[in-house]
This record gives C-alpha cells, sequence and structure tokens, in this order.
C-alpha cells in the first residue's frame, strides 16, 4: 500500500501507519478491544471479500476513512476466507495493558490521557503457515516449500507446518515443474529477482538463501553440531531450507513452528510424474476441483485426517523400491485377512485426535488446553494398540516398525493424565483446565473464589428480604465487575442516603448500585481468581515444555498411526470390490488381468451399473498397443485405468483388477485430453503437442507411456504425419511400454514395420440403426470409427447426419480410387533409419550459417582473415 501524506495524524492513526507499512502487501489486522479493525484500502479489499460492511472513521487528508472489522472472538473463519482469496494477513496485537501504558508513560514524562497502548505485528497469516485447527483441511496436507539454485541445480526445502515433517531434495531446472506438481505447494519462496518460480512465489532477500547460512540455521533449530545425522544434503539443499527458515521466522515474528529433522529425499526415489499427467489422471483432485471424481477420492478409506494425508502422499509419490513396496502391500495383506480385527482398529484409530497438528499447535506457541488433551487421549490409546497388536501372530515388517513408534509416553501421558481435566476447554485465558487435586495451592485458591461466589448468592437472598425486592439481582460484566440491579421502578428505595448502597449507573429499564459488603466479596473473588488464573498458566507452560522437549518422539508415533490407518483403510477398500495384491517385478513388462477404472467403476456402481473389465498385456515384444474403436467406446478410460493400477501398484496399494504383475515404471506419463491455456497464449493443439515433446525427451525405456488421439487439432495431413512419426520414435528409439489410442486407421499399417506393436480396438456394434458400444477391447485394427452414429447418440440434427452421411460415402468412393491419405507410406524408411543419418547441408549452406552467426564487429583484422580463409578452403572447388 502506498504511503499517505496526513500533515498531523493522531497518535492511533500515527501508529496504524507506521504497522501499515512494515505490514507489506499484507492486509493489516489491527486489534482494537474485541476487534480487530482494517483502514483505507485493506478495508475496501477485506469488505468485498468477506461480504462485511465497509464504513467509515473519522478523517485523513480531508476524506473519510473507509474502515471494517472483525470480532476476534470468531476472526479464524475470517482469516480462513482471507487465505483462500489469496491475501496474506499481518495480525498487530496489543502488546501491553493500559495500566502498563500509563506506567510507561509515567517513566517516558507523557501525559497518561494522550498514552496509546502499545502495538505490534505478532504473526504473518499465510497460506502455506497455518496451523490452526479451523483454517486448515484435515485431510490435506499444507506444504510450504522454498527453492534456491545453485550452479544448475535447484535445491526444494518443503514442509508442512502444520505437523512439522521438513524434506530436502534437489532436481534438475527442467524437472522444477514435476516436482513442484508431486508437492502441491500452498506457498512458495524464492530469492528476489529469481525468474524461475511459480508466478504467485513469495520473493526474500537472496542473501537468505545462502548454503552457509542454512546449515547453521539447520543445526540452530535442532541444538546440534553437525547435520550429518540427518543426512547429506547439497548446498543447493542447504540453501532452500536456509530461506525457508528465514522466512518462518519473519512471518513468526522470531517464533518458528514445529520443524523436526529434515529428510533428504533422492531425486530418483519415486515414480516421476510431470504436472500434466498428474492433472490427467485426476490423483488427488478432479478436473472440476476437489476429491469426488479424483482417484484419492473413490481410493481413500482412511478413519483419520493423518491417514487421509499420508495416503495423498503415497499416491503423489509411487516408490521405485520394491522391497519397500512389498512391505506396505504386505501390511494391506495382514489386516485384510483379519476383517474382525481390522474393524477393530478403524474403530479404535476414528477416535484419535490428530496428533501430529495438535503437537504442531503446541510447538508453535499456539496450542490450548484442548491439545494437550489431545495428546494424552492419543498417546494413551496409542499404546493401548502397541500393547493389543503385539500379541498378533505372523506380523509383517512394517508392522513391527510401526509398534515400536507406538510406545514410549507413559511418564507423560499419565502425568498430563493427572494435570487436566477430562475435557479440558479451547481457550485458556478462564481457567479450569488443571485438574482438582493436581496442586493443593490451586485448589485453596479455588476454594476461597468458591465460598465467596456462596457468600455473594446468600447475599443477594439477604438483599431481597431487607428491600422487600423481590427481583433485586447480584450480576457480574467485564466493565463493573459485580453489581445490584433493580428495575426503575425499585431503585428509590436504594437511592436513600441511609440506604447502604451507592448508585453506579443507570440503564433504560434497570438501575444499578453497589455496596461495601459486596465490594468486598468480590475483592476476595478477584484475587483469588486471578492468582488460581496465574497458577494454572504456569502449570500450562510446564506442560508445554515438557510437550516440547519430546516432540520428536511424539511426531514419529503420529505418523505410525497415520501409517496403520493407511494400511487398514486400503484393506477395507481392496476387501469392498475384490482388488487384488499386485506382483512387483522388476522387468520391463506389465501383465493385468481383468483390470478395471477405480473412479469409473465406483460411479457406475452409484448408478446400478457395471464395468467390463479388460486386460492388457505388455512385454518387451509386443510393447506397443495401438488401439482404435469409436468415441465413448471406453478407449480414454482403458489407457487411464491401466496408468492408475501401476501407479496404486507402486504406491503400495490393492489394485482394482482379478490378477496383476508390474514391472517397475520409473516414469509415468499421460497425454489424455487437454485444454486451451490461455493465460499463456496456448491453443489446445499447442498444448498436446508440448506435452508430447516433454514426453518423447524424457520417457526410458522403464517408462509406461499413455497416448491418446495424438495429431488432433490440425490438418487431417498434419495430425497423421505426427500421430505416425511419434508412434514410430516411442516403438524404436524410446521402447518403452505404451499404449497409444487413436482414430486414425491408416496408423495400423505400422504393424508391418515396428515388430513390437500390436493392434487392438474397441468393440461397437449397430443394432437397429442404434450404436452399441460393448466396452470391451479386442485384438486387430478397428473396422470403422463409427463417428456418424456416435454424433446420433449426441443429438445431432437427422439432416445433418443425413448429409455427413452422403459426404462421407464420396470421401470413401475417392480412398478406394486413390489408396487414400496413406497412400505411399509403406516405402518410407523406418525411423531409425532416419534418425541414423541426419541430412547434410550443402557446403554453400553452411558457409551462409558461418557468417550469418558470425560476430563481425568484435573480430580483429587477423581474426577476420584467417576466417575468410578458413571459408575458401571449405568451398567446394568449381
Amino acid at each position: 500500500m502506498a504511503a499517505l501524506d496526513t500533515p498531523k495524524p493522531t497518535p492511533m492513526m500515527a501508529q496504524y501507519l507506521a504497522l501499515r507499512e512494515e505490514a507489506g502487501d499484507a492486509l493489516l489486522f489491527y486489534r482494537m478491544g474485541d476487534f480487530f479493525e482494517l483502514f483505507f484500502e485493506d478495508a475496501r479489499t477485506a469488505a468485498q471479500i468477506l461480504d462485511i460492511a465497509l464504513t467509515t472513521r473519522g478523517e485523513h487528508g480531508g476524506a473519510p476513512i473507509p474502515m471494517c472489522g472483525v470480532p476476534v472472538h470468531s476472526a479464524e473463519g475470517y482469516l480462513a476466507r482471507l487465505i483462500k482469496a489469496g491475501c496474506r494477513v499481518a495480525i498487530a496485537e496489543q502488546v501491553e495493558t493500559p495500566d502498563e501504558a500509563k506506567a510507561r508513560a509515567k517513566r517516558e514524562g507523557t501525559p497518561s490521557s494522550k498514552t496509546l497502548v502499545g502495538r505490534a505485528i505478532v504473526r504473518l497469516v499465510t497460506a502455506g503457515t497455518l496451523t490452526e485447527e479451523a483454517l486448515l483441511e484435515p485431510r490435506r496436507a499444507n506444504v510450504l516449500a522454498a527453492l534456491a539454485e545453485l550452479r544448475g541445480a535447484v535445491g526444494i526445502a518443503a514442509v508442512d507446518v502444520s505437523t512439522g515433517a521438513m524434506v530436502l531434495e534437489e532436481c534438475a531446472a527442467d524437472q522444477l515443474g514435476a516436482a513442484l506438481a508431486r508437492l502441491s505447494p500452498s506457498e512458495v519462496v524464492v530469492p528476489e529477482d529469481w525468474q524461475h518460480g511459480p508466478d504467485e512465489a513469495i520473493h526474500r532477500p537472496r542473501s537468505t538463501f545462502a548454503s552457509d547460512a542454512g546449515a547453521e540455521r539447520l543445526k540452530a533449530v535442532h541444538g546440534v553440531a553437525t547435520l550429518d545425522a540427518f543426512g547429506d544434503f547439497s548446498r543447493a539443499m542447504l540453501g532452500a531450507a536456509g530461506g525457508l527458515i528465514a522466512y518462518l521466522d519473519h512471518v513468526g515474528r522470531g517464533r518458528l513452528p514445529l520443524l523436526l529433522p529434515p529428510v533428504a529425499r533422492a531425486g530418483e526415489a519415486g515414480m516421476a510424474m510431470d504436472a500434466a499427467t498428474r492433472a490427467s489422471l485426476e490423483i488427488l483432485e478432479s478436473t472440476t476441483g476437489g476429491r469426488s471424481g479424483s482417484l484419492i477420492g473413490a481410493v481413500d478409506r482412511c478413519v483419520t485426517g493423518a491417514g487421509s494425508r499420508l495416503l495423498a502422499e503415497d499416491l503423489s509419490a509411487p516408490l521405485l523400491d520394491a522391497a519397500a513396496i512389498e512391505a506396505r502391500l504386505a501390511l494391506v495383506q495382514f489386516w485384510l485377512t483379519r476383517p474382525i480385527e481390522r474393524a477393530q482398529l478403524r474403530d479404535a484409530l476414528r477416535g484419535i485426535p490428530d496428533l501430529g497438528r495438535a503437537l504442531g499447535r503446541v510447538v508453535a506457541g499456539r496450542g490450548s488446553p484442548r491439545d494437550l488433551g489431545q495428546l494424552r487421549d492419543g498417546l494413551s490409546e496409542a499404546m493401548r494398540l502397541h500393547h493389543w497388536l503385539s500379541g498378533a501372530p505372523d506380523r509383517p515388517s512394517l508392522l513391527d516398525q510401526v509398534l515400536a513408534k507406538l510406545t514410549g509416553h507413559g511418564a507423560l501421558t499419565d502425568w498430563l493424565g493427572r494435570a487436566l481435566v477430562p475435557n479440558p476447554p479451547t481457550e485458556r485465558g478462564s481457567g479450569g483446565y488443571i485438574a482438582d487435586g493436581y496442586d493443593a495451592a490451586l485448589d485453596e485458591l479455588r476454594a476461597t473464589s468458591g465460598d465467596a461466589r456462596r457468600a455473594i448468592a446468600a447475599m443477594e437472598a439477604r438483599y431481597r428480604d431487607e428491600t422487600g425486592i423481590a427481583t433485586l439481582k447480584i450480576r457480574h460484566n467485564g466493565v463493573l465487575g459485580y453489581f445490584i440491579e433493580v428495575s426503575a421502578r425499585h431503585a428509590d428505595r436504594l437511592m436513600a442516603p441511609d440506604s447502604g448502597f451507592t448508585h453506579r449507573q443507570t440503564m433504560k429499564d434497570a438501575v444499578r448500585f453497589n455496596s461495601l459488603k459486596l465490594h468486598e466479596e468480590a475483592a476476595r473473588i478477584a484475587e483469588a481468581g486471578g492468582h488460581a488464573l496465574a497458577a494454572e498458566e504456569a502449570h500450562f507452560e510446564e506442560l508445554v515444555e515438557t510437550i516440547v522437549t519430546a516432540r520428536e518422539a511424539i511426531a514419529a508415533t503420529a505418523a505410525a498411526l497415520a501409517r496403520l490407518d493407511v494400511g487398514a483403510g486400503n484393506a477395507e477398500r481392496a476387501s469392498e470390490a475384490d482388488w487384488c495384491r499386485p506382483d512387483i517385478a522388476e522387468d520391463a513388462g506389465l501383465a493385468i488381468t481383468a483390470g478395471r477404472h477405480p473412479v469409473v467403476e465406483a460411479a457406475l456402481a452409484k448408478a446400478g451399473d457395471r464395468f467390463v473389465a479388460n486386460d492388457c498385456q505388455l512385454a518387451d515384444t509386443n510393447r506397443l498397443w495401438l488401439i482404435g474403436g469409436p468415441n465413448m467406446g471406453g478407449k480414454s478410460t482403458f489407457l487411464r485405468q491401466n496408468a492408475l493400477i501401476v501407479l496404486l501398484a507402486q504406491a503400495g496399494c490393492f489394485v482394482p483388477a482379478s490378477a496383476a504383475r508390474i514391472g517397475l515404471v520409473d516414469r509415468l506419463f499421460s497425454r489424455v485430453g487437454a485444454a486451451d491455456n490461455l493465460a499463456r497464449g496456448r491453443s489446445t493443439f499447442m498444448v498436446e503437442m508440448v506435452e508430447t515433446a516433454a514426453i518423447l525427451a524424457q520417457a526410458t525405456h522403464r517408462s509406461f507411456v499413455i497416448l491418446d488421439e495424438v495429431g488432433r487439432g490440425t490438418s487431417t495431413y498434419d495430425g497423421l504425419a505426427l500421430a505416425w512419426a511419434v508412434a514410430e520414435a516411442v516403438h524404436t528409439q524410446i521402447r518403452c511400454r505404451c499404449l497409444f489410442a487413436t482414430h486414425y486407421h491408416e496408423l495400423a499399417r505400422l504393424a508391418e514395420t515396428c515388430e513390437a506393436l500390436s493392434l487392438h480396438h474397441v468393440r461397437a456394434r449397430e443394432w437397429q440403426g442404434d450404436l452399441v458400444l460393448l466396452h470391451e477391447l479386442a485384438d486387430g485394427p478397428a473396422d470403422r470409427s463409427y463417428g456418424l452414429a456416435v454424433a446420433r447418440l449426441a443429438g445431432v440434427p437427422a439432416p445433418v447426419v443425413a448429409r455427413a452421411k452422403a459426404v462421407l460415402e464420396k470421401l470413401e468412393a475417392t480412398r478406394e480410387a486413390t489408396g487414400g491419405i496413406a497412400a505411399g507410406l509403406g516405402d518410407l524408411p523406418l525411423f531409425a533409419m532416419l534418425a541414423a543419418q541426419p541430412p547434410q547441408a550443402s557446403p554453400e549452406q553452411q558457409l551462409a550459417d558461418a557468417l550469418r552467426t558470425a560476430d563481425l564487429d568484435a573480430l580483429t583484422p587477423r581474426e577476420a582473415l584467417d576466417l575468410l580463409y578458413e571459408w575458401k578452403r571449405n568451398l567446394p572447388k568449381a
């Protein structure tokens, strides 16, 4: 916000403007009593987003000051809406009481009447730094990422601030998009003037991304002299970590959230998928937005938010280590064969709080007594699960690893059990969360306060008898404290000089009084209550300190419970629809029997329909399937379902098939469907070509590629030529497993020259003029496209369909006479032969190219003469 000129601002406005400048591009929540107020442009922005009233307050520079506000007690809901709208919010709190402000004024020698309560920005609320339960989605991780480039490599530091899980990795610059697509961060921080990050990235001083400073910050956070125990981190990783921690320190105003020891992730640790593939396969979010219609929406049967977040992480980063995949599958198998125990486990997990996020709030200084109660209850239940499951026979290795992390908190849970009431409140300002019997002195203070309250109740009854006013009440509020209230028509009795009552306030229908005895009892309550609150606060801080010390062990328990939930949830999903355990192999094969699309099958089941399963058998000698058939016949579904089965298998899940043998896939590519990207000036065809180019450049022989209708969106000749060349390149150069769907029947001739390419089609029949789509895959080329029948199904007017049929008959007659657009393609040399013999430019062309690229202004006379002689030698003889 631009600085606002004002000749003589009021003290409050001067304070506000100073804080406004400090807040930068964030909206400023300025605390005034029980409200957060916003002024000027901040008020206009917030009022529009929050749909609240925009008012004015006083004047500044001769114009009214726009203002709006939100109550402090409900601020979280408003913050959530502002963050979702892309805003950042600076919270300016009162950092001293009015009494402290007066004492400060006295020390400074300023009039106390002009003293303003001190305020400071205590926190920046941003999309990637949220910890509050009300601001977070329970089933989605909230990742903050920082990027730092060093010598062509990009370091990535990612942390879920709500749980403290931190990962460092490094990738090549051209792989950054795929890495960010996997992490799906809510916020990205990059060095200033670095142009390779996302458009919405936050730019921070470049000095905070220095690798040496990053290493020192990590050591300081974790209290270690060396990082060797955590892993081997590159300088780019350390630079990113330094930038991340510096940003967290900036938004937290010196208080860091929970940060667990960093974990180094190898760049090739998981199956690679670019952003286009993730969007095409709708892994975590459907194309319409949200979980509904996505893979995780169809698979997730977890009963805890932490389990759902871990499952999303598994699906986003499928494994390449066969042993690790088998360990996850064995855990699913264990629970699948024990339905009764699985149900008992899921019931127990359903009642366990989100330990990771409760711990995150406590360590970040935003914890409540309720969070301490959640940690007590969750850790106690984890130990109970440990005792129960330790006796289970035939436990898989992953279950043993999980069980080892569920115990070791006995002393802490006993302490929390003694210290806290059964159901602690969410706010600690009013006390009442420390259990009776835990602190004798606190119990005594409470008794004193309770005795005084009982004395006030007795006083109320006595005053009613003495005055004869049956409606007399002793009330309390935050301004007056305790007071006596009577209706206006009875006030005269208490106004008498000898009544013993002192008038305090006249309301519309009531009058309020005080008395000496009431004042004495109120003072006893206030004193005892204040001491009691201070005692409870001291106990709270002591408990928090102990939890912070044990944070890594508690976080490990939270992660173990999440892994239990994922294993049991995957078993539940497998049992619902008879999913199978895939066999994981090291070769480049793919054998799926009766495979189904998990999302489509679930949607059909809701409608009472049955999904038609299909087989897919790829091997080195039959690695490229060319699939034809009509639109709506199921080609795209077949392509996607096999890609999803591969992804699920390598994520450690059972798969929707009767049997599956998966040769490990290093990279998964999906070029299925596309849309205009108008923001970047790309048409649908351009988007398709960019995605296809990425596949041809990055796929290896261990990859799995699905391609749907390459070449559409341009002329028939161009499209067929591109589809032909791409299919040849995948078959002959890349040599990877590939499913290639197309409407170009002419591509079937590739089977004559490509020995590992086979032809398939989705079956369809016309019956009494109607098209019947069978959704079955069969061997051999498609006999026709059935495009006119599909048009009729879609409701195209009959005259238009009839005209199209006449045009089609004419075109087909021409094709039969001329051989069609594919005539002569069989005489083309193979792609590999062309690739091995790149075209050579003529000597004259080479000379012209050299002349164009020469920087004549930079040449010395001698260099120019040498260049002329060289060109003359290279010219052909006359």
